[in-house]
């Protein structure tokens, strides 16, 4: 039995407070989604590419902290088996994030306080690094110290829509997106203060996530304002209102209420 109890022993003492921080950030999104119907800002009656992408992409809310509560309690078989549904569910998550991102921008319904192409650009952008650093972890998933903590890098990687939904956006344009993105780094930073506190060093892989944070946000700028950006701009709204749209200006706020995933 002693051998058996020690992998369990082991990953405890080198992960993270994963089940705390998960939950942290499963709260946010729940807060900032009820917030949001709450407002009359989204509703039920959107198309269903728009209900398909909300249940993949809360669906692995919900996997992602029960995965942070296994690892954390020890439960490491379920763990494991879970883990590799959970890699299927990310390609899933892919799939449907462009999908409706370039749904939203052939219809010329992206938010006013975004530039649609840039738009274009960050949300595809956004979930492939996504997955890179949850492929990353999954790679490292036998040194448990590194892989617990890119797992919970990646997962602050997907709030920034959860946060763009808490912050003020429009007083923030015209750095809305960057104000979530950086708004992100909230997790991450916390985790430092903890490996701090606890290890007396901050683990690197922290470093490796918010640099794939940080990245990510400069790779979206180029580009954005590069000839990359306005060639795949108008691949993409080509034949469709949004061609309508000038890719680099901010489109003027709706008549009525600001109506999210049309």
């Amino acid at each position: 039995m002693a051998t058996a109890a020690q992998p369990v022993r082991e990953y405890r003492a080198t992960i993270p407070p994963a089940a705390g921080l998960a939950l942290a950030m499963a709260l946010t999104v729940f807060v900032a989604f009820s917030f949001q119907l709450y407002m009359g800002r989204s509703t039920f009656a959107s198309p269903w590419l728009t209900h398909a992408h909300a249940l993949t992409f809360m669906g692995w809310v919900a996997i992602f902290t029960v995965q942070a509560t296994l690892g954390a309690r020890g439960s490491l078989a379920i763990h494991r088996k879970l883990g590799w549904f959970a890699a299927g569910w990310v390609g899933l998550m892919v799939v449907l994030g462009f999908a409706v991102t370039v749904v939203m921008v052939r219809k010329g319904t992206t938010p006013f306080f975004f530039r649609p192409q840039h738009f274009l650009i960050f949300d595809p952008l956004n979930v492939l690094v996504f997955a890179g650093v949850t492929a990353a972890a999954i790679a490292l998933r036998r040194r448990t110290d590194w892989h617990a903590r890119l797992h919970l890098s990646a997962m602050a990687l997907l709030l920034g829509p959860a946060f763009g939904r808490l912050l003020p956006m429009p007083l923030l344009t015209p750095f809305a997106f960057e104000s979530a993105a950086a708004a992100c780094a909230i997790f991450p930073v916390a985790g430092m203060i903890v490996d701090r506190h606890r290890r007396g060093a901050v683990h690197p892989a922290w470093w490796w996530g918010l640099g794939a944070l940080v990245g990510m946000v400069l790779l979206g700028e180029a580009l954005t304002y590069s000839p990359i950006g306005d060639a795949l701009y108008r691949a993409t709204t080509a034949g469709s209102p949004g061609a309508a749209v000038p890719g680099l200006a901010f489109p003027p706020p709706p008549e009525g209420p600001l109506m999210t995933g049309r």
